[in-house]
């Protein structure tokens, strides 16, 4: 019975080892999956690249940080990429993780760098914009079983999100193609709440639809009220080049807001 009772014992005993190294190997591996599913997933998305530096969990305190987030141009840009946000601090409900809609409790996103390219013939967020609006396969949250199975994705909801210090630069395109350098424009803080809540939440593509609707309008925005500043650019062309396109920036900026506002 004793030597009965010590096998029993030496079994459960191994069992936990088990349990607690599986936990660890997944623990320890939790930053990478979460990396590639980000990178994996967002360009089905977008249809642009998107690539992170590195992501760091703690489940203790059930917070990821993501370091060094770059979202690339569409086709036809010369910019390598439209968005780089170098940290992004996220707060996660562990409650939800296991139910059909994961709580993300805070997103901050702070001090990212936006590129803006185009005028009125388009310009490089409006066209991500489109990607994302256009026919896509619905993943459901960031890891999922498989593409072609959106059932199988859970889904989000975020009660805070906090887009701070955001700066925009580029390259406003004139008329007859010329362009004029966009100095360095601060955002102003963009705070979106209650996305997803008290329905059956997001899906990926209806998170990232909803981001960024808001930095593509609050950019567009903030490039179009700065039109004496980019107006200053229009200096580098030479004195008669510089004239029609200082007259021609008020024309465009107006332009690009008045096209967003439709």
């Amino acid at each position: 019975m004793k030597k009965a009772k010590r096998i029993f014992c030496t079994v459960v005993i191994l069992i936990l080892i088990l349990v607690v190294v599986a936990i660890a190997i997944v623990a320890l591996n939790l930053d990478t999956i979460v990396k590639k599913g980000v990178e994996t997933v967002g360009p089905q998305i977008t249809k642009v690249s998107i690539k992170l530096d590195a992501v760091h969990i703690s489940l203790l305190n059930s917070s990821i940080k993501m370091n060094g987030l770059v979202v690339g141009n569409p086709e036809g840009y010369r910019a390598p990429d439209a968005i780089n946000a170098s940290t992004i601090a996220i707060g996660v409900n562990p409650f939800s993780l296991s139910s059909e809609k994961i709580v993300v409790r805070s997103i901050k996103v702070e001090a990212p760098e936006i590129t803006f390219e185009g005028g009125l013939g388009g310009n490089n967020l409006s066209k991500i914009m489109d990607n994302v609006n256009g026919p896509t396969k619905q993943t459901g949250l960031v890891i999922t079983n498989s593409v072609e199975s959106p059932k199988s994705g859970k889904k989000i909801e975020v009660d805070d999100l906090l887009i701070t210090g955001a700066k925009v630069s580029g390259t406003l395109i004139l008329f007859g193609g010329k362009e004029v350098p966009i100095p360095s424009l601060q955002l102003p803080d963009i705070h979106l709440t209650d996305l997803g809540k008290g329905s059956d939440g997001l899906t990926a593509t209806d998170l990232t639809r909803a981001v960024l609707s808001a930095i593509t309008a609050a950019t567009i925005k903030t490039v179009a009220n700065s039109a004496a500043d980019i107006g200053k650019g229009a200096e580098n062309l030479g004195k008669d080049a510089g004239k029609t396109a200082g007259d021609s920036v008020n024309k465009i900026t107006k332009g690009i807001g008045g096209l967003f506002g439709k």
